[in-house]
């Protein structure tokens, strides 16, 4: 194994280096080391840290008994073609018939078990989002040996 590809320590650990650059965003920190990298820095020295971690929770529509339900059937309805597919390879006749007994009992069970799911929250959460966790800022590190040749290169990338 290489060591560009060697296994790192599986334990959390703190990261080590001296900060070279600060950025407000994940896309500048990477751009930022993406520039390190062309212009021949060690980047294995490097390090992404984001500082002041927060889990953002971005809604993104309201859940209704409509949205539940017609969900539940859609993902019944791929769950019941795949099983009736599988049991019209197994069955002497063949035809449509297993598939559409696979098809409608899956769309029964995924709205019976999307009911149960949603009507046993009461009504606490009728919203979908999606989780994500960003930092207030992006510090890049580097290993003290090279810590001023980054600094160095950084300021001289192209601003867009």
């Amino acid at each position: 194994m290489t060591a560009a590809f060697a296994p790192t320590n599986s334990l959390p650990t703190m990261p080590e280096g001296w900060p070279i650059g600060s950025y407000d965003t994940y896309k500048k920190a990477q751009r930022a080391v993406d520039f390190l990298a062309d212009n021949e820095f060690p980047v294995q020295d490097v390090t992404i840290v984001g500082v002041e971690p927060m889990l953002v929770e971005r809604v993104s529509a309201r859940l209704t008994w409509g949205r539940v339900l017609s969900a539940g059937a859609a993902s019944g309805a791929w769950l019941g073609l795949f099983v009736g597919l599988l049991l019209s390879l197994f069955t002497t006749t063949g035809g449509l018939a297993p598939i559409l007994i696979g098809m409608v009992s899956g769309i029964a069970f995924g709205l019976a078990s999307a009911a149960v799911r949603y009507g046993a929250t009461k009504g606490q959460r009728d919203f979908v989002s999606q989780s994500q966790l960003v930092a207030r800022r992006y510090d890049v590190l580097s290993k003290p040996r090279n810590a001023e040749l980054g600094r160095t290169l950084l300021m001289s990338i192209p601003q867009t």
